[in-house]
């Protein structure tokens, strides 16, 4: 898709709205509150029998240039740059503001083609702004209610003026990805301020994601598509995640749901730490929680040009894992500078590896040939006088490893003996530093005659 749309206006006049609506689903956080979006956020989109490229962006304000909000200003900038045509968005309910006016101008001498939109005008209440909106210099204004989907079609037919005749590039990057291979879904969590979207950005090698010193500038969950080594990632950058009793306002609320939601569709997580202040209290129930998720989890250590003692940090966090990731034996521990770039090469190695282990496959005539031995070395205990007999083992799906095993009594198998199996597992066929599951049944007697 070389058509792209660019989503552009002062802060809550509804861009968010009319990008979910044009997504065909909820993607961005949508709230009354100005100032939400921060990054641009892309995805696939299609209006009628148009497909195109949609690109929300960030409220334009006028802002010192150092402002948290004049680096969202330039990521605006960037987008309407690179669309084929922006869609300025006003809110008609409030009629047309000396900063839609400051803006307007703005994009006319950018020499972009320029779709004026003239949103929430349901009903009457929005007809002095539309008629207010003619004044702008930008043509006709397009009366629309992105919350309610009304006039999409003049919509529609505004876009198709500024279409290319034929559109057969698929050089756009959107959320929905192109059809073949699928990419390998990989989540960037972490508390707020360690590094996330900075690493982002060098793994990228350009300023994709909005940075700076504040804490909790990403709200969303970002989602861009990437290659490396010529293999497709989705790569997702998270807003950060505080302790829960610390989370009291509605945007921080919805944006850690996005990044709950984030984890439980990805295939690897890194979990982004602070080198100065790693694995808090809050990193261990992250890591915790992408483990209960059944994930692939790396960890990733931010800053670590800024530690001193570099031997005796990496000793601890491996001896910290051990006792309080003890069932997850073997995570892998990247460190790194994403200012810098020093060592932020080693990462993505670390990940590929890490998902090819996730995705591991093992042959039922393996883990029996392997179950076999272990069980008659070290066999289950008694249940009420009566010995526990396993009868045969199979992996019933993969992402992350699950096995079945079929045994006389499974209710009865005690924790420590699935322990000592997984352990067993581990060793035998290299999954380490990945969650494994086992589901213990009962095996159907063949002479037991079936209702059936």
């Amino acid at each position: 898709m070389s058509f792209r749309v660019a989503i552009v206006g002062r802060p809550n006049v509804g861009k968010s709205t009319l990008f979910n609506r044009l997504a065909g689903r909820k993607m961005a956080i949508v709230d009354d509150t100005p100032g939400v979006t921060r990054d641009r956020r892309e995805a696939a989109a299609h209006l009628g029998d148009l497909d195109f490229a949609v690109i929300d962006t960030a409220g334009l304000e006028e802002a010192a240039p150092k402002a948290l909000e004049s680096r969202m200003r330039q990521q605006t900038e960037k987008a309407v740059r690179d669309a084929s045509v922006a869609l300025f968005l006003i809110d008609a309910r409030a009629g047309v503001t000396p900063l839609d006016r400051h803006f307007a101008g703005w994009l006319r001498a950018t020499g972009k083609p320029v779709v004026l939109v003239a949103n929430k005008c349901e009903g009457r209440a929005g007809q002095e702004g539309l008629a207010e909106a003619y004044g702008l210099g930008l043509g006709d204004p397009v009366p629309v209610s992105a919350e309610h989907g009304e006039g999409l079609s003049d919509l529609f037919d505004a876009l198709r003026a500024h279409a290319p005749a034929s559109d057969e590039s698929e050089d756009a990057t959107v959320e929905d990805g192109d059809e073949g291979e699928k990419p390998l879904q990989l989540a960037i969590i972490g508390r707020p301020n360690v590094g996330k979207s900075t690493l982002i950005n060098r793994l990228l090698g350009e300023e994709r994601m909005l940075t700076g010193p504040e804490a909790g500038i990403t709200r969303d969950a970002i989602a861009i598509e990437w290659q490396w080594q010529g293999a497709p990632i989705r790569l997702i950058d998270t807003a950060g995640m505080r302790r829960k009793a610390n989370v009291v306002e509605k945007i921080e609320y919805m944006s850690v749901g996005e990044t709950l939601r984030a984890v439980r569709f990805a295939d690897v997580v890194v979990l982004v730490l602070d080198g100065e202040m790693m694995l808090e209290k809050q990193d261990l129930a992250l890591a915790r929680m992408v483990v209960e998720e059944g994930r692939a989890l790396v960890i990733g250590v931010n800053k670590w040009d800024a530690v001193k003692d570099k031997k005796q940090a990496v000793q601890k966090l491996s001896d910290r894992l051990e006792s309080s990731l003890a069932q997850i034996r073997g995570i892998p521990i990247v460190v790194f500078s994403a200012t810098t770039g020093q060592g932020v090469d080693k990462l993505m190695p670390a990940v590929m590896k890490t998902s090819k282990i996730w995705n591991t496959r093992v042959s039922t005539g393996a883990l029996n040939r392997w179950l076999t031995p272990i069980v008659e070395d070290h066999p289950p205990p008694l249940n009420k006088g009566r010995r526990i007999k396993i009868r045969y083992m199979t992996q019933v799906k993969a992402r992350p490893p699950t096995f079945a095993i079929f045994a006389s009594q499974p209710t009865a198998m005690p924790e420590s003996y699935l322990r000592y199996l997984v352990s067993g597992l581990r060793q035998r066929f290299g999954l380490e530093g990945v969650p494994i599951r086992m589901i213990m049944k009962a095996q159907k007697n063949p002479y037991v005659e079936s209702d059936d």
